[in-house]
């Protein structure tokens, strides 16, 4: 067979025009019907197992573990070019969800190469093969592997998605994923219809992997037909006529060379010419480059030695003199400058040139910080070897500390929003429990800290009010793949005030930040694994999608806070105040609540599962639909708490309060819902497998419309 595409005899021809036409159509249908049935299989086969992974992963009795390396290495590619919000640090998932989540990733790979093999070798996926649609070579023959990655990688993908990508990313809505999906399934389509040509309509994979898109049942038809040597002979024919056509299109450029030998030659020497005179001129500026930077190295070395002769005890210099040497010196913005600034920073004991110092290292700016950091170990190790007893060289020592944290603190006021990727790991900017009073205090309100590097930074009692740890990055966008967030994990921010301050999807790891004050504080999508914030302040805070698991809120206030869709899984939150905390859709399995106060919270569909809330006050709390399977409700005071919808398999009500009493005039922050809706607030619920029910609490259920085999 030398065409896909056979032809009739003549006397055929006329009588099968409107079948032909009815037949290309009909193809067309379902060529575009087995593509969807490729797609759906691809998409479900990583669906399914992604779905039952997440469900595993809601589960509250399965063992957490790390998220999977490649999984972690997979999010982050997808996230950098689709401009997404990618989490980082320690994520735990139930060990079923790493195994189904990897298989979601792995499945839709597999299937997908194992469609272009089938494909390759036989012309027909398995979604073409349940619709009859072949794809063939020149020959009629199945493509072969080269020309089905050419087809289906290059053209039917690559190509189509990269104009949409490219319209999406330079365009008024970057970045809205909506827009990005509707442009590429738009692209998809448009390259799928194709263009008309001698041989049909065919689509811009087919033209360039040189294959067809067939009828297989009319294929085989036609070719039992093919017997009539004229019809052979008129398909070759028009078979080598075509073929001559595409041969001297592609010939094309190589006859207009071999016409035109000089031109040719002439384009050859100027582009030989000109790359050769560039690779000269850039080799001249880089030797000129190297020069300028040696010689004014070496103007600064020698500046440097002139300005340190001054600044020696028995120089003659007077103070004035001294003070511009000083300022001179930070100006000279090197090293070696930088180094000698920092360490007369601490032995000079003149006040007004200590305030010089400081000027001039303000000046050399965020680049004067690697040197200060160290400055800063250096001197904590020196006062902690010396004791917490007062004595006068701990003062001294003292001082000198201060000194370099004022500096540090000056740049950092100075360079606000200009010191992405300032690394303050492990060094001490607050209050130490072993350096007894202190006179400094660190204060960075209302700056621009995105990018800066505080792991395991002391900045206990510091002031952060409305000051912001994240940055949108160079796309200008918020929640994007390039969001500049600053490090704070493991930090010590025991009573520092964050007042409004932005924190959003900021790393906070094993952070303490006991009896902290976070009031109006952005935490949203922040990451707080393991913190420590017992007794802090969170009124009005928006937690929601932060991830809280293992943490410690021991005491906290979380009035008014949100913690919609948030992460509490096993967090400790005993004696707790979260009066009208809204809670919706939050993941609170195996938290400990212990006499912590809930009236008014919001917990509608909240998973609630093995999670203890033994003597709370639940009083006008929100439950519905809520998972509360085997949950610990004892003594826990839910009077006319809304438990529509909930799950209460399992859960223990001992010594609960169900029936609503009278409300204390004083209490003012919850308010006793209409008499009328009371009779609803266990209506329909199954309480049939629930724990330790008195006949108290039946006779409430029973009447109000909740659900017991011992109802009557």
């Amino acid at each position: 067979m030398t065409s896909p595409i056979v032809r009739r005899t003549s006397n055929q021809s006329g009588q099968s025009k409107k079948s032909e036409r009815a037949n290309s159509l009909l193809l067309g249908s379902r060529r575009f019907a087995a593509w969807a049935a490729e797609i759906t299989l691809v998409v479900t086969s990583g669906l399914i197992p992604f779905g039952i992974g997440v469900y595993a992963n809601s589960r509250s009795d399965l063992n957490r573990v790390p998220l999977n390396p490649v999984l972690v290495v997979t999010e982050r590619a997808i996230a950098r070019p689709l401009a997404l919000p990618v989490s980082y640090g320690i994520r735990n998932v139930a060990w079923p969800t790493n195994i189904l989540w990897t298989i979601a990733l792995l499945a839709p790979v597999t299937l997908s190469w194992w469609q272009l093999y089938l494909l390759a070798k036989t012309g027909s996926t398995i979604g073409k093969r349940w619709l009859n649609v072949r794809v063939v070579n020149e020959q009629g023959k199945p493509p072969g592997l080269g020309a089905v990655v050419i087809r289906e990688g290059v053209g039917r993908w690559t190509v189509p998605i990269s104009i949409a990508y490219l319209l999406w990313r330079y365009s008024f809505a970057f970045p809205n994923l909506g827009l990005f999906t509707f442009l590429s399934l738009l692209m998809i389509v448009g390259e799928g219809i194709g263009l008309p040509s001698r041989r049909g309509r065919r689509a811009l994979h087919d033209r360039l992997a040189g294959t067809y898109t067939i009828d297989a049942i009319l294929a085989s038809n036609r070719q039992a037909q093919s017997a009539d040597g004229n019809d052979r002979a008129e398909e070759e024919r028009e078979d080598e006529e075509f073929a001559a056509v595409e041969t001297s299109q592609s010939a094309n450029l190589w006859r207009r060379i071999q016409q035109n030998p000089n031109l040719t030659l002439f384009g050859v020497g100027l582009t030989s010419m000109t790359a050769v005179l560039a690779t000269l001129i850039g080799t001249q500026v880089y030797i000129q480059i190297q020069q300028s930077q040696r010689a004014t190295k070496q103007i600064n070395s020698q500046q440097f030695l002139e300005l340190v002769k001054q600044l020696t005890p028995n120089s003659g210099a007077t103070n004035e003199q001294r003070q511009s040497a000083i300022l001179a010196m930070g100006g000279l913005n090197d090293p070696q400058s930088i180094k000698f600034l920092a360490d007369l920073l601490v032995s000079e004991t003149d006040p007004s040139l200590l305030d010089t110092i400081q000027q001039a290292l303000t000046t050399v700016g965020p680049q004067a910080i690697p040197e200060l950091k160290n400055k800063n170990q250096f001197l904590v190790s020196e006062l902690e070897s010396v004791g917490s007893t007062a004595t006068k060289e701990r003062e001294l020592r003292q001082g000198r500390l201060q000194r370099n944290q004022r500096t540090i603190n000056k740049i950092l006021s100075v360079y606000s929003g200009k010191i992405e990727g300032v690394d303050l790991s492990r060094t001490q900017l607050g209050q130490s429990g072993t350096s007894g009073s202190s006179y400094f205090n660190l204060v960075l309100d209302n700056l621009d800290l995105s990018g800066v590097k505080f792991k395991s930074a002391n900045l206990n009692q510091a002031s952060f009010k409305g000051t912001r740890f994240r940055g949108v990055g160079e796309d200008g966008r918020w929640d994007t793949y390039d969001d500049v967030m600053a490090d704070l994990s493991q930090a010590q921010l025991q009573q520092a005030n964050l007042t409004d301050a932005n924190l959003s999807r900021v790393l906070m790891n094993r952070i303490d930040l006991s009896r902290a004050t976070l009031n109006r504080a952005n935490l949203s999508n922040a990451r707080l694994y393991d913190a420590k914030l017992n007794s802090t302040q969170l009124v009005g805070a928006d937690l929601r999608n932060a991830v809280l698991e293992k943490a410690s809120l021991t005491g906290a206030d979380l009035g008014d806070a949100k913690l919609n869709e948030a992460n509490l899984y096993a967090a400790r939150l005993g004696r707790a105040t979260a009066i009208g905390t809204q809670l919706s859709f939050a993941n609170l399995t195996n938290t400990d609540w212990q006499g912590a106060d809930l009236s008014g919270a919001y917990l509608d569909r909240a998973n609630l599962s093995n999670a203890n809330f033994s003597a709370t006050r639940l009083t006008g709390a929100v439950l519905r639909s809520a998972q509360m399977e085997n949950v610990n409700l004892q003594n826990a005071d839910l009077s006319l708490a809304d438990l529509r919808g909930a799950n209460v398999a399992g859960a223990d009500f001992k010594g609960a309060i169900l029936a609503p009493s009278k409300q204390d005039p004083a209490d003012q922050f919850v308010q006793t819902p209409d008499l009328g809706s009371v009779s609803a607030v266990v209506q329909g619920v199954d309480f049939s497998q629930a724990k330790n029910l008195d006949a108290k609490q039946l006779a409430y259920i029973c009447t109000q419309g909740g659900i017991h085999p011992r109802c009557p």
